[in-house]
């Protein structure tokens, strides 16, 4: 069983510090009012989202396809009751590049959506989760729906 340790120090003022397993930091709120700070929450929708891109890239390296450009818009929606979870969330992928092939990475968000990203796997049995894309190659774009 693989295991990962985290640490997490109370900075005062509702401040907190996130320390992962290789010493990295990174300072969260929770007084959302002041916004000076990611919430942990916030911090959820940009880790299935960088989860799932990072999948993506590698399997479209793979299959040799150059991307210049990526983003992922990630919209969640939240419960009414507490503790608030996520009861859906969208993720949006948008890739450019030269000839880069539709089919090529429809299949790597299948991928990455189904098999990789561990932190969808481990939102999915809570949240559902949708994902659509779409590619810009110079002047086409086009987009898709996965279900």
């Amino acid at each position: 069983m693989a295991e990962t340790k985290a640490t997490v120090h109370y900075g005062g003022n509702d401040f907190f510090i996130g320390i992962s397993p290789a010493g990295h930091a990174q300072v969260m709120e929770t007084n959302g009012d002041r916004a000076s700070a990611t919430t942990p929450i916030e911090l959820l929708l940009i880790a299935v989202g960088g989860c799932m891109a990072s999948d993506v890239v590698d399997i479209l390296h793979k299959k040799r396809q150059i991307v210049s450009d990526y983003k992922v818009k990630v919209v969640g929606e939240r419960r009414e009751d507490f503790p608030r979870s996520f009861k859906s969330i969208r993720l949006h992928h948008i890739l450019t590049g030269e000839s880069l092939s539709e089919s090529a990475v429809k299949q790597a968000i299948e991928l990455a959506d189904s098999k990789y990203c561990s932190v969808a796997a481990t939102l999915r049995p809570t949240a559902e989760i949708f994902v659509t894309f779409e590619v810009v190659d110079h002047s086409n774009q086009t987009e898709v729906e996965i279900t």
